[in-house]
């Protein structure tokens, strides 16, 4: 698809020349072999691939915040604890909690929009500082009620009558495709022309309103689509441990995890968070038992990967031009070059 940028130039604006149809293929073939696990695997393994999963889909919402729209979130766990606890509240009138997972993610959705009203006022750092304030409300307004267990916390009702098994399997399917459902829906998005306005918010807001971007429109639309994705993984992590404690699911571990995860992987792609995701779990796992040693081998990668690898582990695979999401523009020239991006640089640093 190409759409000229001007009558005199001859520049034309094109996507990726990559099509739709080698990324659904492999990718399909992946979920499929994903979906077949509980079949041939133990339980332990597949809980495991259930906390991947969470992993992921929190990375690539807020790498769809921080990456494409230059929204540095550091309180997203506000979703996760209102999607845990709309789960909490639905089970408790009757609703099974599997039913319930796309209910909390639309609970989120909703509670998101006039909350995005009061964080958009703000800029920078105060943007980010603004978003862990609004978590820390939700957790002080949890408490106080005690039907939902005040601070302790309350139990999951609604799966006492399910094997053992297969509620592990069903749990598994479900964070499955909650997973598949976030990177296809951050996919099309950002294939979008919302998805272009994102970008051009990002690296210059001032410029992209000067085009005729609706930036307030574009950023809420991200957003929204942000707080929905952290919500249904917070459904899925109550599910996982049958409780709902708010200081576990409004806890700013999260937000600490999605940074890492998104920055160990590269920021501005949909590949990073999903690279970056299992290079924290494999370090997870192979440093659980060194205690402090933990915390110090992530710290230390994390400065290596800011200050000498600065577009992620994905950046490096792009040099050779790998990509598994074609989502890009190019911008190509009136002789059919093709003006690439520079491959030193990180992406512009967010504007909000």
């Amino acid at each position: 698809m190409t759409a000229p940028t001007g009558a005199s130039t001859g520049y034309r604006v094109r996507r990726l020349r990559r099509s739709a149809l080698w990324t659904a293929l492999p990718s399909a073939g992946v979920v499929a072999l994903l979906a077949y696990v509980p079949y041939v695997l133990e339980r332990k393994v597949t809980d495991t691939l259930v906390d991947f999963f969470i992993l992921l889909v929190l990375a690539t919402t807020w790498n769809m915040l921080a990456g494409f729209a230059g929204l540095v979130s550091v309180g997203q766990q506000a979703y996760i604890g209102v999607g845990a606890y709309a789960v909490l509240v639905l089970a408790q009138q009757g609703v099974n909690p599997f039913a319930a997972i796309p209910l909390a993610a639309l609970v989120c959705a909703a509670v998101s929009l006039p909350v995005s009203w009061l964080v958009f006022r703000l800029r920078g750092g105060y943007f980010a500082i603004g978003t862990w304030v609004v978590a820390e409300v939700f957790a002080l307004l949890v408490i106080r009620f005690e039907s939902l267990g005040g601070g302790t916390g309350a139990n999951l009702p609604g799966l006492d009558g399910f094997d053992a098994v297969l509620l592990g399997a069903m749990t598994y399917w479900a964070a499955l495709s909650v997973a598949v459902l976030t990177l296809l829906g951050a996919y099309l998005l950002l294939r979008s022309r919302t998805g272009l306005a994102l970008t051009a918010v990002r690296d210059n807001e001032l410029a992209a309103r000067s085009v005729g971007v609706r930036v307030p429109r574009a950023k809420r639309m991200v957003y929204l689509a942000a707080a929905a994705g952290a919500g249904a993984a917070g459904a899925v992590l109550v599910i996982t441990q049958l409780n709902v404690q708010p200081g576990n699911v409004f806890s700013v571990k999260w937000s600490a995890y999605m940074v890492f995860v998104v920055l160990i992987g590269g920021v501005g792609s949909l590949e990073g968070p999903i690279l970056g995701a299992i290079v924290f779990f494999v370090l997870q796992r192979a440093l659980a038992d060194y205690g402090a040693w933990y915390l110090i081998v992530l710290g230390a990668v994390a400065v290596v990967m800011a200050v000498w690898v600065r577009r992620g582990l994905w950046g490096l695979l792009e040099r050779f031009d790998v990509r598994v999401f074609p989502t890009g523009f190019w911008l190509q020239a009136p002789g059919g070059d093709v003006a690439r991006p520079p491959r030193d640089d990180p992406p512009p640093a967010p504007r909000h």
